[in-house]
């Protein structure tokens, strides 16, 4: 059965799931904004997308443009998940695993480390 809860709810878990990210990692964020919304339009059992440059592709012709875009789904992991604490780490895998993209780490990577 699906967890219920509400919006700011979650949204604190994933407030939750960025704190446990150590801090040296959280400081090397550059221009990305997350952001949580109840479903991607283009693939609606979608848990995260990362949409940017990653920080190892950038390069002296980046500049003026639009923060990187971490979105987390909230609607898809409610549905996978029977229990809040199994959430809480879908929740956690999700940003890490999207925060992984924005430092260069490709699926393939992600899933040899466990993060898939």
């Amino acid at each position: 059965m699906p967890v219920e809860m509400s919006s700011q709810r979650f949204e604190e878990l994933v407030g939750d799931a960025l704190d446990r990210v150590p801090q040296q990692l959280l400081r090397e964020l550059s221009n990305v904004v997350i952001l949580v919304e109840d479903r991607n339009p283009d693939d609606e059992s979608l848990l995260g997308l990362y949409e940017g440059v990653a920080l190892t592709e950038r390069d002296s012709n980046y500049g003026g443009v639009l923060p990187d875009r971490i979105t987390i789904y909230r609607e898809p992991l409610l549905e996978m998940c029977s229990s809040e604490q199994h959430l809480v780490e879908e929740v956690a895998v999700t940003v890490v695993h999207e925060l992984a993209h924005h430092f260069g780490l490709d699926e393939e990577k992600l899933h040899a480390l466990g993060w898939g």
